[in-house]
């Protein structure tokens, strides 16, 4: 890591994930390669521009600290639900299996986790010492979860970046209600199921920083009609080693 006051947290055992925390700065495009220009263009406040910037600086970092050497081929698109997924840029001769992420900023800090591309991953961190208001509660749980936390509102905030965590690695955001996802509160790691996922929540504490971290596997979808037929020709280089030296003569003398 170069000295940017990049540091590699310490997620529970057996959570095969990387999570790294930065101080938020004050970074120009240029020196952000997966800044897109029409999007940092949208942030009128000067503060949430450097949430943004910091946030995919960091997201670089990491993905070097994972073995990536060109980041100029990757590029980062926005779903429906605005969740954010990393992809080769297009003319990009490659369809290898690309890691999923999840930012989280908070109070000066900005925060990734990184985990292989059969993984769904959702991050949230807030500082241990910030409260949630009790007006807020029934925004949030309900039945038995809000009694539960109306009798110990120090696990309101607990519950809270759970839930958000949760809300991320299903790519929903707030399409998807706090208030409908029950989490157990109490335990560092358990199970929860939310329709067909199946998803592993953690909670640890570190750097001051209250840490929630949740995981599911992604079904394998179908290739594609593009992915098929690059395959095909992949296949068809291989078998015919041959294949396509009239394109490299034509390069070549250029």
């Amino acid at each position: 890591m170069r000295a940017l006051g990049v540091e590699r947290l310490t997620p529970p055992d057996g959570v095969d994930v990387d999570v790294f925390a930065m101080p938020v700065q004050a970074w120009a495009l240029a020196e952000v390669p997966l800044a897109s220009a029409a999007e940092v263009d949208t942030f009128v406040m000067e503060k949430r521009r450097n949430e943004h910037l910091s946030g995919r600086r960091l997201l670089g970092e990491a993905l070097v600290a994972r073995g990536a050497r060109d980041l100029s081929v990757l590029e980062i698109h926005r779903d429906q639900y605005r969740a954010p997924s990393l992809h080769y840029i297009q003319g990009v001769w490659k369809r290898t299996l690309l890691p999923n992420f999840s930012i989280s900023h908070s109070e000066g800090m900005v925060f990734v986790a990184l985990c292989d591309g059969t993984l769904r991953v959702g991050l949230d961190a807030e500082p241990v010492s910030r409260t949630l208001a009790e007006n807020a509660f029934d925004m949030m749980a309900k039945g038995e979860e809000l009694e539960r936390i109306q009798a110990e509102p120090h696990l309101a905030f607990l519950a809270w970046t759970g839930k958000e965590a949760v809300q991320k690695c299903l790519g929903l955001g707030m399409h998807l209600n706090p208030r409908e996802i029950e989490i157990p509160i109490g335990p560092s790691s358990s199970n929860i199921a939310i329709e067909n996922s199946k998803i592993q929540l953690h909670y640890w504490r570190e750097k001051k920083y209250h840490i929630s971290l949740a995981t599911a596997p992604i079904q394998p979808s179908p290739p594609t009609a593009e992915e098929r037929l690059l395959e095909q020709t992949r296949l068809a280089m291989n078998e015919q080693p041959d294949w396509g030296v009239g394109c490299k003569t034509q390069r070549s003398g250029v």
